[in-house]
């Protein structure tokens, strides 16, 4: 692989966690921790939605976080040829 392809790769590797932790953090901190009043004048399912993230909603997105990143990260990995290739 060229120099110049694996700079382009780290920096779309590199870029997409940036991204991943990004939503992780807002997800985790803003809605379950600093919006959590206003949040909770919303109600879903009989529960307060700053309650929700708080105590789910975090783990859920945190677990859907966890497959987007495999799933791009394998879009990127293909396109630079570092797709892992069956025997």
């Amino acid at each position: 692989m060229k120099k110049k392809d694996q700079k382009e790769y780290w920096r779309r590797n590199v870029r997409l966690l940036f991204i991943c932790m990004f939503f992780w953090f807002f997800f985790s901190y803003v809605t379950g921790i600093i919006l959590v009043d206003q949040l909770n004048q919303i109600q879903v399912g009989g529960f307060k939605l700053g309650f929700w993230f708080a105590q789910q909603g975090s783990i859920y997105f945190f677990v859907a976080l966890i497959f987007f990143y495999s799933w791009r990260m394998n879009k990127i990995e293909k396109e630079f040829d570092f797709n892992e290739k069956e025997s």
